[in-house]
């Protein structure tokens, strides 16, 4: 995989760089619709289609890309511009992929529970929102639990979290799991050391009997320094647009640094087993983090192509007599862009 240094920019891409991050899949439809088309309007709409699908991407790294003169206000190279080419040609390549997964999954039924968990700011959600970002929310879903209500407390630990595991042809990411027991509880004090103790007695079996079920389990840790957890969450103070993301949880994590890594490393020892081993992610540079998480996933699962029938679009049927009555003006949003 190319390396993909951390670059930011505030420049989004023009129609020619589209074309140029094109995969061979897309490439190939671009030319067919080139050669197909002959309706020029529906041509430029279709264009137009395809440039809004990436738009939807940089508004996702605009975080990434945006230069912060609050800080530095440094220039982007031309070295950076070519590796973020790069990134985005490699992301396009790996959400081609997923997509082939994801036609796998529903073909043959499988079952798939994928794991994120890590330091806060680590950039699991990142890494959720490009895994997820065009897959059919049907199929691959995100469970993300808030804390655990009075009555989920008096249930058996696993039990809130079984309700969200995965039917026949479906995809469930984690986005923190029952791995909270021996992280943010057990760091907290929001669990005694008897419940400490039962979590590592039981989660290596609870885990097992899920791969025995038939589901396809894997477990991601995404790892950053202290400097670098430091930064994005000075960031997140000063930008209006990510303190909702700063909880006192997040805070109090930043003071417990230490007690934090005792519990990540206790949490390896008892549960990096054979048939559910963990897997971890360096998070330095979000973005390589990303391309790596992604194309590791692929790699774990023996998924194949699934051929799909050409597509043809019927003729609508007309009817002379149909009336369509008008819309009020007071019904429509205002048009203000």
């Amino acid at each position: 995989m190319s390396k993909i240094p951390s670059a930011t920019d505030s420049n989004f891409l023009t129609v020619q760089e589209c074309g140029e991050l094109s995969t061979p899949e897309q490439g190939n439809f671009i030319g067919r619709m080139d050669k197909e088309i002959f309706n020029d309007e529906l041509r430029r709409k279709m264009h137009q289609d395809l440039i809004d699908s990436y738009d939807e991407e940089l508004e996702h790294e605009v975080d990434d890309y945006i230069r912060d003169f609050r800080f530095d206000g440094i220039e982007v190279t031309e070295q950076e511009r070519i590796n973020r080419r790069t990134y985005f040609r490699e992301l396009l390549r790996l959400q081609r992929e997923l997509i082939k997964l994801q036609d796998w999954v529903v073909e043959y039924g499988e079952r798939i529970v994928v794991i994120f968990e890590g330091r806060d700011s680590a950039g699991k959600g990142g890494a959720i929102k490009r895994i997820t970002q065009r897959l059919n929310p049907r199929v691959c879903r995100v469970a993300a639990l808030p804390a655990p209500t009075e009555r989920e407390q008096s249930q058996w630990y696993f039990q809130r979290y079984v309700a969200h595991l995965p039917a026949a042809g479906e995809i469930v990411l984690f986005d923190r799991s029952w791995y909270n027991r021996a992280g943010v509880e057990r760091v907290m004090g929001f669990c005694t050391d008897a419940q400490y103790e039962e979590f590592f007695q039981s989660v290596p079996e609870f885990e097992r009997m899920l791969v025995r079920s038939g589901i396809r389990l894997v477990k991601y840790w995404f790892s950053i320094t202290d400097d670098e957890q430091h930064s994005r969450f000075m960031s997140r103070i000063h930008d209006p647009l990510k303190q909702w993301k700063l909880s006192p949880m997040d805070l109090q994590s930043r003071r417990r640094w230490e007690d934090y890594t005792k519990a990540k490393e206790t949490m390896f020892e008892r549960t990096h087993i054979p048939e559910a081993p963990w897997w971890v992610v360096e998070g330095n540079t979000k973005k390589r983090a990303r391309l790596n998480c992604i194309a590791h996933l692929l790699e774990q699962i023996p998924y194949k192509e699934i051929p799909r029938e050409e597509i043809e679009l019927p003729d609508r049927k007309r009817d002379d007599e149909y009336y369509r009555e008008p819309i009020p003006d007071d019904m429509y949003v205002p048009s203000r862009y």
